[in-house]
């Protein structure tokens, strides 16, 4: 098959396009040779022709689909122009990604947005990491340089090139951090942070907005980092070229002067700044030209961020205001106002009060009348005479502007000196470097002058070196892979470089045209086209049609028209000798300095100087002669280096964010180089694959063995059959390689054998369908058959049973009817007779009912009258005596006031405490006693009512049964008396009736209140438990936040102690190196245990600089819980002695407290400490009461509120509430008020009682200061034998016999030995004791720092003897009576001890984590532990290396999980081995399983051969293993497991379907750990694994983030994971059993016999 027959049916192909450049098409039928159109269907759907002359003619073709987006342009089927443009605008608007491959160069488009792909995360990711395996990025190729440059020690450059606004400065920065964040310096001052602080400095004196870029660099720099022999940065140095000095007193409508400038004009308002007598940039003619204002910038901060780069520079302040003086002098000096005089107006002048000279003359230090005189003047040498000539208005201000940018050209080599001055090593010459290049890319404008030539010029000679380069690399590889390959013709671009700057070139006739003395620059243009177009016309010079003032060159990028006007003034910039005379007479130290030293080297970096009589070495001193020479030593240092090529493209001009303007974009990839790349690789063999790689793609082509093992072969025999050319593709030693289009040509063949057995697939699988289908037809009719028949029978056997039952229904019916008529009738008379006897039953109840109520309601409304009379007057006499006693008490406490501002009070107050207290007491007692007896009333009372109550009761009985036992007369009743009775009882019945209807209304209302009640009660409940849940609520966040605070402050305690050991390292090495220099002959060799002996502590000690609230470990004095608390009011022991070293604190304390002083007791500094803890103790003891009583009182307050509440709900009187609420506030506010008064007493005299047993311990007895009873089980250690000790039990200890140990021996001893020395009474034995240990084991720590077992065995014994010290301290409370406190204060060294712990700890997971870090992604990622699983997916085309890049071989060497797992189980075992607890063990595979997560999940999002189906399953076994072996051990409680949810989301995530709406929702449902961006990036970088998988649609990922938007991901937006998280460790305290002598078995290799049991 040939490439004609590539442009069959179907395929895709691209045609130009006015608009878009170039638009894809599908061919709409074959391509036959002859034909002269070609039938297309373009993306809109119009269908067009294509005219075709010739084969030659024929539009490019399409790339296959699997190659979209590939992340190497090299990599691609088809190269060619259109390809190169789709995959760049696939990659940034589809996928979001800025950086793609170009074989050697990295194409960076400026996203006009910030990404979150530059943190330190991401570093971490990248460090250490192959090129090929990772994504595009600019972390990869400084990366790649650095690895380069320690793996080969060989120099290093990065190009970074690109047209304005592109992001070169951008990239060049964050190049720089990547270095300096992998290449850590070692010296005191840190020199990356250097490095860094010289970007913002450059920016602000180098950079300015221009039309395409707000800011933009005017100037070329080349800073060189130099590194040691440790990989690390010592050092660094800038060049910098061609500065555009004219845009000092010029600027475009739309661009604006050097930032500085707007930044000094911005700050205007500051004090220090006044001086500088700027104003706002408007009124300034160098800054108004243009915009003022930059959108999104603050030039005040800015400044701000320069004044604090040139501090960390070491620039003094004093020397940046004389900077910022001379640049606020070149804006005053733009507004000197030059006036034209004479008749011709030949002459000029300034007036003598002109402000602005005076301002500019005042800040530069020099004479104004002379700058006056010597700007409207020239000095001009006629025949050995000295002449002086008035110059013109126009010449005056030329001069003015001439000296501005002379003086800012100055300034700014002033700036670079200074900053390479700082930025020089000071530990001699840098092994090697890495040049970073940021230089300013080809330009074309609508007019065009020197500025640009230079530019294009620069750019034409790193073009060449850059082509030269890209072909060297491409015959490497060739010669690499012993390839026959013939010379690839590439173009050359000399022609154009010898025209600018051969003999009589551009650059020479300008020179040439600068020495005349009435050189002109029409009379230079003229000699151009003399020489290049009438003697000998050069290819790559041209003349404008319409001009005779410019020339045209063609250059490599694009044909460019120069505009002559104007370049010999440029090319010469000089300036009159009188001014630079002026200036270096100035009274400024730094504008002296800067102008003597032109004075001093034999030519000037940015102009010349011209005086009266020409030098002959002046000529030499023009702009472009030394442009030319530090290209040139640019070019040198280059050729000299590997260099590493970024191409920044600016994707549109109005600066929006992710928009992409196709005709731009072409222009520059055609400028710098990009599509050159593409040709020089498209002219020999651009698709190159691996043996492997070719055989799982193409292996259903290929015939013979099928065996991984004979790919090579089986390649080398199918290869002839397939392509039938053999210069279409060439065999290499590791690689088979091929021309541009046979990959497409090898895909088309793959998708025909594809199609031909889907085809038999289908045929076979229709056959079988079929037969399947007769089978199952067959069966049906037979079982339709049965099932009919039975239905037939079954339907006569029911119709022979329903008939039965319809006899059946019809007499039972009748039945019923019959029965039911009976049934109602004798119901209806039963009713009947119910409901008269129920009336007349009712009748007489409702008689009886109405006379009780009339009695019942009269007594209770009598009741009722009587005590809300009662009530009123209780409330009254209650209300009149708190309101007594409350003006009595107001007068007592203006009285207490009054007296409280007396000194002499305050003493007799507290001198006479004990009397207060007593009177009290007193008043305590009195008030009980009343209380007391108010009782005894109260009762007496309720008795006598009582006793009333029975006494009206009995007399009410009494006259009932008087009443019952009288007989009845029986008089005889008159008419009258009948009609009265008659009449009374009418008029009794009426007003029954009439009670009664109240009292059915009482009821009613009765009811209507009940009800009420209850709807409030029931309300009252929702609420109060509405409120409980919100207090629950409240408080549940109040602790989860203390917790995360905590953790917080911990993680940055521990963080600061990993610090501080890094730094005492450094020191001891430091101090290791000064005693080697400085060791003599007569030095004598010391015993290694003098060194063991304890020091006092530091200022720079851990325990004297933190607080040990952060601190792991509990306090001395704190209860035993399952994790301690510690006190945050701990001194360190160097505050201790600076407080009490002094007397006067001491007794202001004493006279405050009211302590007897004995003057005869003397007493030391460590006593006085011991008294300084104990008044801290009871400050503690204190606050802990005053918390306690504070928690009471909000108790009882709410309690009261909530008996008011219910009061006030159940009453249904507002009177009561009005006269209830002031009696209740009132009794409230003298509760709290005597609750004060007391607890501030009772405070004070336990103050007093404690400070009085501190102070005077002979009068007071302490069972902690008092000598313990005789403690048995110990061991003695004698004060000769200590170093001995501390030498064979810790320091000198061989590894093997302390492993051997049990667990905590050393530590044991130790403690005994301290005990016994506490116990004789010998604290300071005791102490030196403990502190030697201490030392010994920090120096054990350093010894073993790579050994995990002796680290653990450390970390087990400095845990146990810090339990020890902490359970036997005289600050902490005895668990048991077995314990005996000790009597020295070892609080100092228990803290010790913690950060000891800490340290060990760390040092464990430092050990591990270093074995781990190289083994995480290979083990986790790559490894395929699933036999099968990958053979049979194949190898997609995206997962190809790099073009030029050596194949990585495969073998048995590669890391495995069991290497992971081999790891941690080491760690485990040292662990177990050391008995530590298990939430230790917990909290160190937490944090080493975040690690492995968090690396893994990282490269995953940076990888894309990683995310792929196939993959994804192999990544879940790995995980699955972990997660089992993290079971096996018990360890999954820890939170382990929880921190690879992410890693195991992420893997679902490539597992699950990626194509319905369906699955986008339970995407989102499932990845609740990953966050929105890393979600988008896997399924952006998903790549299909086999040929049974597709890509992710770009709709399907629309949909996820459009569901993502509604979900609240409250992270961060960064992609990757923190590696460098840490999390705080906290150890866990469970009191150690009482440790005896009998219970150690101390072996004899320990050589300790000398410790004896006491």
């Amino acid at each position: 098959m040939t490439s004609l027959e590539l442009y069959s049916k179907g395929a895709s192909v691209w045609i130009p396009d006015p608009d878009a450049v170039w638009v894809s098409g599908l061919l709409l039928r074959d391509y036959s040779p002859g034909e002269k159109h070609l039938l297309l269907q373009l993306s809109d759907g119009t269908e067009a022709q294509y005219p075709v002359v010739s084969p030659s003619d024929l539009p490019p073709l399409g790339n296959p689909a699997i190659l979209e987006g590939e992340n190497d342009l090299t990599a691609l089927s088809f190269l060619h122009e259109p390809a190169v443009l789709h995959n760049l605008r696939v990659r940034f608007l589809d996928y979001n990604s800025i950086y793609t491959y170009c074989g050697i160069v990295l194409v960076a488009i400026n996203p006009y947005d910030q990404l979150p792909i530059y943190g330190e995360e991401v570093i971490d990711a990248y460090s250490g990491q192959d090129m090929a395996d990772m994504e595009p990025h600019i972390f990869s190729v400084a990366e790649e340089a650095y690895r380069t440059m320690t793996r080969e020690e060989k120099n290093q450059s990065i190009i970074i090139s690109g047209e304005s606004g592109s992001g070169k400065t951008v990239s060049a920065k964050f190049t720089m951090r990547y270095f300096a964040v992998v290449g850590g310096a070692s010296q005191e001052t840190s020199v990356e942070e250097r490095v860094l602080a010289s970007n913002p400095i450059m920016e602000s004196i180098g950079n300015a907005k221009t039309t395409r870029n707000d800011n933009s660099s005017r100037f070329g720099k080349y800073i060189e980092i130099g590194f040691g022999r440790k990989g690390d940065i010592i050092g660094a140095n800038m060049r910098t070229y061609l500065l555009e000095k004219s845009r000092v007193v010029f600027q475009a409508s739309a661009e604006r002067n050097y930032h500085i400038f707007y930044q000094l004009c911005a700050s205007r308002e500051l004090p220090e700044m006044r001086t500088l007598k700027l104003d706002a940039p408007e009124h300034f003619r160098y800054t108004s030209q243009g915009e003022m204002q930059i959108p999104g910038t603050d030039d005040l901060s800015d400044l701000e961020r320069t004044r604090n780069a040139f501090t960390i520079l070491g620039v003094q302040p004093d020397q940046q205001m004389e900077l910022f003086r001379i640049l606020s002098a070149v804006l005053h000096l733009g507004n000197v106002n030059i006036q034209a005089s004479g008749r011709s107006s030949d002459r000029s002048y300034i007036d003598a009060d002109d402000r602005p000279l005076a301002v500019f003359s005042k800040l530069l230090g020099v004479e104004g009348p002379q700058m006056a005189h010597w700007l409207c003047h020239r000095r001009l040498a006629v025949g050995g005479e000295l002449l002086v000539k008035p110059v013109s208005g126009q010449q005056a201000v030329e001069a003015r502007d001439a000296l501005a940018k002379h003086i800012y050209g100055q300034l700014f080599t002033w700036t670079v000196q200074r900053l390479n001055s700082a930025l020089r090593s000071q530990r001699g010459q840098a092994k090697s470097f890495i040049g970073v290049l940021d230089i300013y890319g080809f330009e074309t404008f609508d007019r065009n002058s020197f500025e640009q030539f230079c530019i294009n010029y620069a750019n034409e000679k790193l073009q060449q070196q850059f082509n030269r380069h890209v072909f060297h690399l491409e015959q490497e590889e060739y010669v690499r892979e012993e390839l026959a390959w013939s010379r690839i013709e590439f173009s050359d671009n000399q022609q154009c470089i010898n025209l600018l700057e051969g003999q009589l070139g551009l650059f020479d006739l300008l020179d040439e045209e600068c020495r005349m003395p009435k050189g002109s620059d029409e009379s230079w243009v003229q000699k151009l086209y003399d020489q290049h177009l009438t003697s000998k016309k050069h290819p790559h010079f041209q003349k404008p049609r319409m001009s005779n003032s410019a020339f045209v060159v063609l250059h490599f990028a694009d044909t460019v028209q120069y505009e002559c006007d104007g370049f010999l003034g440029k090319n010469r910039d000089t300036v009159f000798e009188e001014l630079i005379n002026i200036l270096k007479a100035s009274q400024s130290e730094l504008v002296a300095e800067l102008f003597q030293q032109q004075g001093n080297v034999s030519s000037v970096a940015n102009g010349s100087v011209r005086s009266g009589k020409r030098a002959a070495r002046e000529h030499k001193l023009t702009v472009g002669f030394q442009f030319r020479q530090s290209l040139q030593m640019l070019m040198d240092t280059l050729n000299n280096t590997t260099p590493h090529y970024v191409r920044c493209i600016k994707p549109n001009d109005l600066k929006e964010a992710f928009m992409f303007d196709p005709r731009r974009t072409v222009q520059q990839l055609r400028a710098c180089g990009v599509l050159e790349t593409i040709r020089i690789s498209a002219a020999g063999f651009p698709s190159r694959w691996t043996y492997e790689e070719f055989f799982c793609r193409y292996r259903l082509l290929l015939r013979g063995p099928q065996g991984q093992e004979q790919a090579q072969a089986s390649c080398r025999q199918a290869l002839p059959q397939l392509i039938p050319d053999p210069d279409q593709y060439c065999f290499g030693k590791t690689k088979v390689f091929f021309r541009a289009g046979q990959v497409a040509l090898l895909e088309k063949l793959r998708a025909e054998r594809l199609r031909v057995a889907a085809v038999i697939i289908q045929s076979r699988v229709r056959g079988w369908l079929a037969r399947m289908r007769y089978t199952r037809t067959c069966w049906a009719t037979v079982t339709i058959q049965r099932y009919s028949r039975g239905a037939l029978a079954r339907r006569l056997a029911l119709t022979l049973r329903y008939t039965k039952a319809a006899l059946v229904i019809q007499k039972s019916y009748r039945m019923v009817v019959v029965r039911q008529l009976f049934l109602m009738i004798r119901q209806a008379t039963v009713t009947i007779q119910a409901f008269t006897r129920g009336t007349l039953a009712r009748s007489r109840f409702r008689l009886l009912v109405a006379e009780r109520a009339a009695v019942l309601l009269q007594a209770r409304v009598r009741g009722w009258l009587a005590r809300q009379t009662y009530r009123r007057v209780r409330a009254a006499v209650l209300f009149m005596q708190c309101c007594a006693r409350r003006r009595a008490a107001r007068r007592e406490l203006m009285k207490l006031k009054t007296e409280a501002r007396s000194v002499e009070k305050y003493r007799e107050l507290n001198k006479g405490m004990e009397v207060k207290l007593m009177q009290l007491q007193l008043r305590a007692d009195q008030e009980a006693r009343g209380g007391a007896a108010l009782k005894e009333t109260l009762q007496a009372e309720r008795e006598a009512t009582n006793t009333e109550l029975e006494a009206l009761r009995a007399t009410v009985q009494k006259l009932e049964s008087q009443k019952q036992e009288k007989p009845q007369p029986c008089p005889v009743i008159s008419d009258k008396e009948v009609e009265e009775r008659r009449r009374a009882e009418e008029k009794a019945a009426q007003e029954i009736l009439r009670l009664t209807q109240e009292l059915q209304a009482l009821q009613r209302e009765k009811d209507s209140f009940c009800k009420d009640t209850e709807d409030l009660s029931a309300r009252l409940f929702e609420q109060e438990k509405a409120q409980e849940e919100c207090v629950h609520q409240a408080v549940s966040q109040a602790s989860a936040a203390l917790r995360a605070e905590l953790d917080e402050e911990r993680r940055k305690y521990q963080g600061l102690l990993r610090e501080f050991t890094r730094l005492e390292q450094r020191y001891d090495n430091l101090r290791e190196m000064s005693l080697l220099t400085e060791r003599t002959k007569g030095h004598r060799r010391r015993d290694s245990t003098q060194s063991l002996e304890p020091s006092s502590p530091t200022p720079l000690s851990p325990q004297s600089l933190t607080p040990l609230s952060l601190s792991p470990f509990p306090s001395a004095f704190s209860f035993p819980e399952e994790v301690r608390r510690v006190s945050v009011t701990s001194p360190s022991t160097e505050r201790r002695v600076s407080v009490w070293g002094i007397e006067t604190p001491m007794d202001q304390l004493m006279e405050k407290m009211d302590v007897a002083k004995d003057p005869a007791v003397k007493m030391k500094g460590e006593d006085l400490a011991h008294a300084y803890d104990a008044v801290r103790v009871a400050n503690k003891f204190l606050e802990s009461q005053l918390r306690s009583q504070h928690s009471q009182r909000e108790e009882e307050l709410e309690a009261l509120r909530c008996q008011l509440s219910q009061a006030v709900s159940g009453s249904s009187s507002a009177a009561q509430q009005q006269e209830l609420q002031p009696l209740l506030e009132a009794r409230e506010q003298e509760c709290v008020r005597l609750r004060r008064e007391l607890k501030e007493l009772k405070n004070t005299v336990s103050l007093r009682r404690l400070l009085t047993q501190v102070f005077n311990p002979e009068t007071t007895s302490c069972p902690s200061r008092t000598k313990p009873a005789a403690v048995t089980g110990l061991l003695e250690c004698r004060k000769r034998d200590e170093a001995k000790l501390i030498k064979n039990l810790i320091t000198d200890i061989r590894v093997d016999s302390a492993l051997s140990l049990p667990p905590g021996l050393p530590a044991g001893v130790l403690f005994l030995c301290v005990r016994q020395a506490d116990c004789s009474g010998d604290q300071a034995h005791a102490r030196s004791l403990c502190s030697a240990a201490v030392t010994a084991m920090k120096a054990a720590l350093k010894k073993h720092s790579n050994d995990v077992d002796m680290t653990a065995l450390w970390l087990r014994n400095a845990c146990l003897l810090h339990d020890l010290l902490t359970q036997h301290s005289p600050k902490q409370t005895l668990d048991s009576d077995e314990v005996v406190p000790l009597t020295a204060d070892l609080s100092d060294l228990i803290r010790t001890l913690s950060d000891l712990c800490i340290q060990a700890y760390q040092q464990l997971l430092s050990i591990t984590e270093k074995h781990l870090q190289n083994i995480i992604v290979p083990a986790l990622l790559e490894s395929e532990t699933i036999p099968g699983l990958s053979g049979s997916a194949g190898k997609s085309v995206t997962s190809r290396k790099r073009a030029g890049s050596d194949p990585r071989t495969v073998g048995g060497d590669a890391p495995t999980m069991a290497a992971v797992l081999r790891k941690l189980g080491a760690l485990h075992t040292a662990l177990s081995h050391q008995d530590l607890s298990p939430t230790l063990m917990e909290q160190a595979f937490n944090q080493l399983i975040y690690l492995i997560s968090a690396s893994a999940l990282n490269s995953l999002l940076l990888r894309k051969d990683m995310c792929c189906c196939s993959r994804g399953m192999h990544i879940r076994y790995n995980v699955s293993l972990l997660e089992e072996w993290l079971r096996s051990r018990g360890l999954q409680t820890g939170g382990a497991v929880a921190t690879l949810e992410h890693l195991i989301q992420a893997v679902q995530l490539l597992q699950a379907g990626k194509k319905t709406e369906s699955d986008a929702k339970a995407l989102v449902q499932t990845c609740t750990a990953l966050s929105n961006q890393q979600i988008v990036k896997i399924l952006t970088l998903y790549t299909p694994g086999s040929d049974l998988d597709e890509r992710v649609t770009l709709n399907f990922i629309r949909t996820v983030q459009g569901l993502l938007k509604g979900r609240s991901d409250g992270q961060p937006p960064q992609i990757l994971m923190d590696v460098r998280r840490v999390f705080p460790v906290t150890f866990p305290y469970l009191p150690p059993p009482v440790l005896r002598a009998e219970q150690l078995v101390i072996p004899d290799s320990l050589k300790i016999s000398f410790v004896r049991r006491a």
